[in-house]
């Protein structure tokens, strides 16, 4: 019970960061890890949603690192998460060739995440 209680307070604080990086000012975000020089209003309010959406799941597994009732829930839920993430990032890498350092170092956390989460979610109460 600990290890899961761990790895949400660690998914947790993870995600935060990564969803405040991108959300908190978006065109610095843009400018200094994906090389672009002007971001569009649109893609400044794509990365604030996702900053949200991020939290929101940070948020909720960190409760749940303090609540029996939803701790396999919200382990599973960093699996669906980071799968999800990584099937589009791999998609994307075949479709659309190899993208800025960052998101490459995203591929690599979030590839290494779904065996860990799925090993972590099948531990013992």
């Amino acid at each position: 019970m600990m290890i899961k209680k761990y790895f949400l307070i660690f998914a947790s604080s993870v995600v935060a960061i990564i969803a405040l990086l991108y959300g908190v000012s978006p065109q610095w975000f843009a400018q200094t890890f994906l090389d672009v020089p002007v971001l569009s209003l649109d893609l400044a309010h794509i990365l604030r949603a996702v900053m949200c959406l991020y939290l929101a799941l940070g948020l909720f597994w960190l409760f749940a690192a303090f609540s029996d009732q939803y701790r396999n829930t919200a382990v599973l839920t960093t699996m669906i998460f980071s799968g999800g993430l990584v099937s589009g990032r791999i998609i994307s890498l075949f479709a659309d060739g190899q993208p800025s350092g960052i998101l490459m170092l995203y591929v690599v956390m979030e590839f290494a995440l779904v065996p860990t989460a799925y090993w972590v979610f099948k531990l013992p109460e």
